[in-house]
């Protein structure tokens, strides 16, 4: 059990981040559940309790990310191990691919990484060991995935380069680096996207195949994300995938 652990968990507020934040309370530690939305917060850290706190910040903006893990450690007295689960995506071919989008999916999903496992390291070390598990994605890693996210795949295959090199550097301070690839997810992941992008990249989708490998529930990405919190100081879990395996006929509109 992960009693009095405490864990940052970014996106934490909605989807795979609540998933993760909810399940690791449950194996007894306290969240400190970061996301964008003071509303989104709110809502999360009154359904979780007293174990779990919050705090707005922007993972784009170093500054934000330092006091917001500052905020974290003051509110529970330390800091044993980050979720860095915080991510987005914009679909679009890449012709036709925005620069704010671009640099909105690469400053989340990879900048934003980085200085939060930056805030976190001093803290991890600290205590003497922890634990940053990264968030990656399918889409890195299968052909059949979801068309028109080359900017969100490439920005979780850095994560992955990342943290295969991040890894090395911590392990003198005995702090352990996992990555977990989850596959597709019932999740808000969708949510603002453009309607007319994803219809085109959804039709691209279809040119890869009939089929697909199904979706999974977010609480079973919590599930095994969590599961990484549960081995002893000094052993690791270097990288998990889960996906689903319920082959079914992709939609189509």
């Amino acid at each position: 059990m992960l009693n009095d652990k405490v864990v940052i968990v970014t996106g934490g507020s909605k989807g795979l981040g609540y998933a993760t934040a909810e399940e690791l309370i449950r194996l007894g530690a306290r969240v400190g559940i970061l996301a964008r939305d003071q509303g989104a917060i709110d809502k999360a850290v009154a359904a979780l309790g007293t174990n779990a706190f919050g705090v707005s910040v922007d993972v784009a903006d170093k500054q934000s990310v330092l006091d917001a893990f500052a905020a974290v450690k003051n509110h529970f007295g330390r800091l044993d191990g980050l979720v860095n689960n915080a991510g987005l995506a914009r679909p679009s071919s890449i012709e036709t691919l925005a620069q704010d989008e671009l640099l909105l999916q690469v400053n989340t999903n990879f900048v934003g990484l980085v200085y939060c496992c930056q805030a976190a390291i001093p803290l991890l070390r600290e205590q003497g060991s922890g634990l940053i598990v990264n968030v990656s994605s399918a889409s890195v890693h299968h052909e059949n995935e979801m068309s028109h996210l080359s900017i969100y795949a490439a920005s979780k295959a850095a994560v992955e380069v990342f943290s295969r090199e991040l890894r090395h550097e911590v392990t003198c301070d005995n702090i352990g680096v996992s990555v977990v690839v989850p596959g597709s997810t019932a999740s808000e992941f969708a949510s603002g996207f453009d309607f007319g992008k994803l219809k085109d990249a959804l039709t691209a989708w279809l040119d890869k195949g009939k089929y697909f490998d199904g979706t999974m529930q977010a609480q079973q990405i919590g599930q095994a994300i969590a599961h990484c919190f549960m081995y002893p100081p000094g052993v690791t879990v270097d990288f998990i995938e889960v996906k689903p395996h319920m082959p079914c006929e992709k939609p189509v509109f």
